[in-house]
């Protein structure tokens, strides 16, 4: 469980991982993946907690995201912490899941048939998608995600821990660029990281996403 509800206080807890910390060697390095998930996540973890009680908002009763999704509903002292700690949160418990280390290497059925659409093909959405992750000066994401707006899938980017749920979209996948996601194996080799990355994408979880909403 991501949260959980003791006399209706919520707390958020750190997600376990659906594979081990070595599963995604050699791509994600094990070291990598122990402190990003033990020593990043839980802080953000600590803070979306500390956040919502900061503002008496503990007893919150909708999930993070519809929360992110309304965020100019919260309280302007707590407004910017929640958005980072809870943007820092979400981004990551879809990040693990996003990765697996039985990896298909490429999408299928109706996600496939959208890249085709909007993409031109994978290997040009891979292009693009990689190029906009490289272009993000300084920390942040790229996104994968879900216009609802126009009904239609596009390549977004984010700043530090910012969520695509806050800007009304629906994220499909999302790649972490912030260094502490891939320097004790690649330094200052982003693009090394980018490129290793595509090998461990979890199409499967990232179709079933796309095929639950209301396409």
């Amino acid at each position: 469980m991501w949260m959980t509800e003791i006399c209706s206080v919520v707390r958020y807890e750190l997600p376990r991982l659906p594979y081990g910390y070595d599963e995604l060697e050699p791509f994600i390095d094990t070291a990598t993946m122990k402190i990003h998930h033990q020593k990043h996540h839980q802080a953000y973890v600590d803070g979306l907690n500390k956040s919502l009680a900061e503002i008496g908002g503990t007893s919150h009763p909708k999930y993070i995201s519809s929360i992110l999704s309304e965020i100019t509903s919260i309280p302007e002292s707590g407004r910017s912490s929640i958005n980072f700690f809870g943007g820092g949160f979400e981004n990551h418990r879809l990040f693990w899941e996003t990765m697996t280390p039985d990896s298909e290497g490429r999408p299928s059925g109706k996600i496939d048939g959208a890249i085709d659409v909007y993409f031109d093909g994978f290997d040009n959405f891979k292009k693009i998608f990689s190029e906009k992750a490289l272009s993000i000066q300084g920390s942040g994401w790229c996104w994968l995600v879900f216009n609802q707006t126009y009904n239609k899938i596009e390549i977004i980017t984010t700043q530090n821990q910012d969520s695509p749920w806050v800007v009304q979209k629906t994220p499909l996948l999302g790649l972490d660029v912030w260094e502490h996601a891939y320097y004790l194996k690649y330094q200052n080799k982003r693009a090394d990281y980018v490129n290793a990355w595509w090998n461990v994408v979890n199409w499967d979880y990232v179709g079933n996403r796309f095929s639950e909403l209301p396409v």
